[in-house]
């Protein structure tokens, strides 16, 4: 039962993940600005090498979260006193993706600086081999990390709780669960989709997400709370 309840935190932790936004917007920028100016090919490859750049700094910073929970509890998981700060935050993260993730108004505007906007912007503008894109999808996924660094943390508590084994494959799967969003991106565009209506649909369901994220964020608050630290 217990191989469940931890499977199940990090699947919770992953599918939030997913839904956080930042990473979504700067490849739509990507294949905006790639569109224009490269032949489908260069643009295939750019925004492989973008969702590759996410997918490296999601499966490094979940086994660096993994690393310094195991030494600093001398292997083993975190104690219910850490855990319930853990609570908390998810709580505040919660509220955070309600009232200030997305800007208002009519777009999907989120919560980054306007100059840092502004530089992801002129970035994916200015991209023209695999380097650079690779390199805007690290950053995407590091300007994320206040939204998603909390997950990392509860996530690899759960992987250390279970065999060594199963602990490379439940941060794989973390991983691919966490980038699937770009990745059916990728796909839609390829099947026929274009820029537009995907952005007019995030658009459309921009209140659908927050939410969803928000409670997202306080389910997991609540399973880690009940199982992890009334468990303990």
């Amino acid at each position: 039962m217990d191989m469940v309840i931890w499977v199940g935190i990090i699947v919770l932790a992953a599918v939030i993940h997913a839904t956080l936004q930042l990473g979504l917007g700067s490849l739509l920028l990507l294949y905006h600005a790639s569109l224009g100016k490269h032949i489908k090919k260069q643009t295939k490859n750019l925004t492989g090498s973008f969702i590759s750049g996410v997918g490296l700094i999601t499966f490094f910073g979940l086994c660096a979260a993994c690393y310094v929970i195991a030494n600093g509890t001398g292997g083993g998981s975190m104690d219910p006193t850490g855990l319930m700060v853990m609570t908390i935050i998810l709580m505040v993260l919660a509220l955070a993706m309600w009232i200030f993730y997305y800007r208002r108004g009519d777009s999907t505007e989120l919560w980054v600086p306007g100059v840092v906007a502004e530089f992801i912007d002129e970035r994916a503008k200015k991209t023209n081999n695999n380097t650079e894109a690779f390199s805007l999808g690290v950053l995407s996924a590091l300007l994320e990390l206040p939204m998603s660094l909390a997950l990392f943390v509860l996530a690899a508590d759960s992987v250390l709780e279970i065999p060594v084994l199963w602990q490379l494959l439940m941060i794989l799967l973390y991983t691919l669960i966490s980038i699937a969003p770009l990745v059916i991106l990728k796909l839609s565009i390829r099947n026929g989709k274009t820029v537009t209506d995907i952005q007019r649909w995030r658009v459309k369901n921009k209140n659908f997400l927050r939410i969803m994220s928000g409670v997202g964020y306080l389910v997991l608050a609540g399973f880690v709370f009940a199982f992890k630290v009334l468990g303990a």
